[in-house]
């Protein structure tokens, strides 16, 4: 029995179909792939932030200021604060012991959930209140401080602890620890209590 050129042709035309779940499930691994190192990248910049506060490397924070050393991780950013309506709140936490104990706490746990992959919504949460708390000593909607120096703000709402929660939201939604991370055994110890996920 021979095959006619028009039998080859609808063959050929099934191919890019019989193909195409492949693909899909190709792209989810990519785009799981993706979401980890990005997952990844954001537990080291909490991760960087709590070293570099803890022992002063000389970034953000002088060796003269480290926390080991009897420096404040708060007193810093916080005691300048020079604009918005939570200004005087903001001076008086810095340098509060809680504040500064509550501070790197969570830089550390964030940091450490996000580069394991467990407890991701704990993480998105947490983070999200931090960098929202960080969005508003900063006060991007002010072009000027209180003393009238230009602020450069660049966008009146979105600045980049907004972005930086939106990711951690993202990471938690799609449950981005699943990839390169322990967040499937994690969901075996967590069981049926999504929020701990």
């Amino acid at each position: 029995m021979s095959i006619t050129p028009e039998h080859d042709k609808r063959s050929d035309a099934t191919v890019p179909l019989r193909r195409e779940p492949e693909r899909r499930a190709s792209s989810r691994a990519l785009g799981g792939r993706a979401l980890a190192l990005l997952r990844i990248a954001m537990g080291l910049v909490f991760l960087w932030a709590f070293a570099d506060k803890l022992f002063g490397l000389g970034y953000s924070t002088t060796a003269a200021g480290a926390w080991i050393r009897g420096g404040s991780p708060t007193r810093g950013f916080l005691g300048t604060v020079e604009v918005g309506p939570l200004a005087s709140t903001f001076h008086a936490w810095a340098g509060a012991w809680w504040a500064d104990w509550l501070f790197m706490a969570g830089l550390l746990g964030i940091g450490l959930a996000l580069v394991t992959g467990v407890a991701l919504r704990i993480a998105a949460t947490t983070g999200t209140v931090v960098l929202l708390l960080m969005w508003a000593a900063e006060w991007p909607p002010a072009r000027f401080t209180s003393v009238g120096e230009a602020t450069h703000s660049t966008h009146p709402i979105i600045d980049y602890h907004v972005i930086y929660a939106l990711v951690l939201i993202a990471l938690a939604a799609t449950l981005a620890g699943d990839t390169w991370g322990l967040g499937r055994r994690w969901a075996t110890v967590t069981g049926d209590r999504a929020w701990l996920r």
